[in-house]
């Protein structure tokens, strides 16, 4: 059994924002994993910052469609 490579392409602080990010990649058979036992030296141990996680085959297609999301005014994180 080959073992699937999985690579992040969307992390946030909130589960809204993920679990939009999640439902479209979904509705375009993408499927995606959540990995919520992420720490850097960027992040506090209070913090809970989720990432999204896609096999590694479908990585470019996954980043186009957040990218296509994150130009609509109404899925831009920055503007929080």
């Amino acid at each position: 059994m080959e073992r699937e490579t999985r690579v992040a392409v969307f992390e946030s602080e909130k589960p809204s924002e993920i679990q939009l990010v999640k439902s479209k990649l979904e509705a375009k058979n993408i499927t995606s994993f959540l990995n919520d036992n992420y720490m850097s030296f960027t992040t506090t141990p209070t913090a809970n910052t989720v990432r999204l996680m896609v096999n590694l085959q479908d990585e470019q297609k996954a980043f186009e469609i957040i990218d296509g999301m994150l130009k609509q005014t109404e899925f831009n994180p920055s503007n929080n």
